[in-house]
C-alpha cells in the first residue's frame, strides 16, 4: 500500500503545482491592460508599419508608393481636423490628409502615436496651399504673410489611421 500512496501523493502535488501555475498564468495575462486603439477610415492590421523618416527612401525612383507608416502626431487641423501633420525624424513634420475627405481626425490628439495606411506623395506644396493650412492651424498672419515660396514636400493621403489611447 504504502509503495502506490509515493506515486499517487506526487502525482497530486504536480498536478497542484501546474494548476496554481496556470492560474497565475492567467491572472498575468488578464491584468494586462490591452494597448486602446481607435480606427478613423478603413480598417488595417499595423503589423509591417515603417518609421516616417523611411518613406524618401521609397519615393527616390518613384513618385508615390503605398504605405504603412507608425509615428506621433504634431497637430491636427483645428478647424475640422481634415489634416494632421506627422513627426518625422530629423525633418519637418508631414502632412497627411485622409482619402476623399472621407473621415476626419478629432482636434485634440496632438501628440499621440498613430499608425496610418494608404499612398505616400512626392509633392510640391503652393503658396496658397502652404497659407491656407497655416491658417487652419491657428497662426498669425505675420506667419501666413511670410509664406512666399513653394515647398517640396512628401505627403500621405490615408486611407485609414490607427490612434493609440
Amino acid at each position: 500500500m504504502k509503495t502506490y500512496l509515493y506515486p499517487a501523493a506526487l502525482a497530486l502535488l504536480v498536478v497542484m503545482a501546474s494548476c496554481t501555475k496556470n492560474t497565475e498564468e492567467q491572472k498575468t495575462a488578464s491584468t494586462a491592460t490591452p494597448e486602446k486603439v481607435t480606427t478613423y477610415g478603413d480598417k488595417f492590421s499595423a503589423e509591417g508599419a515603417i518609421s516616417a523618416a523611411e518613406l524618401p527612401a521609397l519615393l527616390t525612383s518613384q513618385d508615390s508608393a503605398k504605405a504603412k507608416v507608425a509615428t506621433s502626431i504634431v497637430d491636427v487641423c483645428q478647424a475640422k481636423g481634415c489634416w494632421m501633420n506627422v513627426a518625422v525624424e530629423g525633418q519637418e513634420p508631414m502632412r497627411v490628409t485622409f482619402k476623399n475627405y472621407g473621415f476626419f481626425m478629432p482636434k485634440d490628439i496632438a501628440g499621440k502615436e498613430v499608425v496610418f495606411e494608404g499612398v505616400a506623395l512626392r509633392d510640391t506644396v503652393s503658396v496658397e496651399d502652404q497659407r491656407h493650412f497655416a491658417e487652419d492651424a491657428g497662426k498669425s498672419k505675420e506667419e501666413i504673410a511670410a509664406i512666399t515660396k513653394p515647398k517640396p514636400s512628401i505627403t500621405f493621403v490615408a486611407s485609414g489611421v490607427q490612434v493609440k489611447e
